[in-house]
């Protein structure tokens, strides 16, 4: 996390003071700078999308809940490491499932910033028949 891009984002989306201004996040419950956690949300997201969460129709949320154990911090360098935690097969949709996923991003540290249980929309891969697959 590059502390002027933590400023950046924070002056288009989350213009606070402990975001913007390190007075200011010195005296906060932050005790220092801190990126907002819809920055780190962001960077989670990214980070799923390009190579996190192998979901080949695409990560499509239906909600979640998600929690910010510890500020982001200019200087940390960030992972996602994400869990399967249940899979729902839709009754009325057999294609279709909802996977409860949790996904937790750490610092450096392995000290987690971020944690996001979601509810996922998933699709069935498409059966491919012996003869398809033999002329394929």
């Amino acid at each position: 996390m590059e502390e002027a891009k933590i400023k950046d984002f924070a002056t288009e989306f989350d213009p606070q003071p402990f975001h913007l201004d390190e007075i200011a996040a010195r005296a906060s419950i932050f005790k220092g700078l801190a990126a907002s956690g819809w920055h780190t949300a962001a960077i989670a997201m990214r980070l799923l999308v390009t190579g996190g969460l192998p979901l080949a129709d695409g990560i499509i949320g239906l909600g979640g809940e998600i929690t910010w154990p510890r500020p982001t911090r200019p200087g940390d360098s960030l992972h996602v490491d994400s869990e399967i935690l249940d899979i729902t097969l839709s009754r009325s949709k057999p294609n279709q499932a909802v996977v409860l996923v949790r996904s937790t991003m750490l610092n450096q540290n392995d000290e987690p910033v971020y944690v996001f249980n979601a509810k996922v929309l998933v699709f069935k891969r498409p059966v491919i028949k012996e003869t398809e697959h033999a002329t394929t």
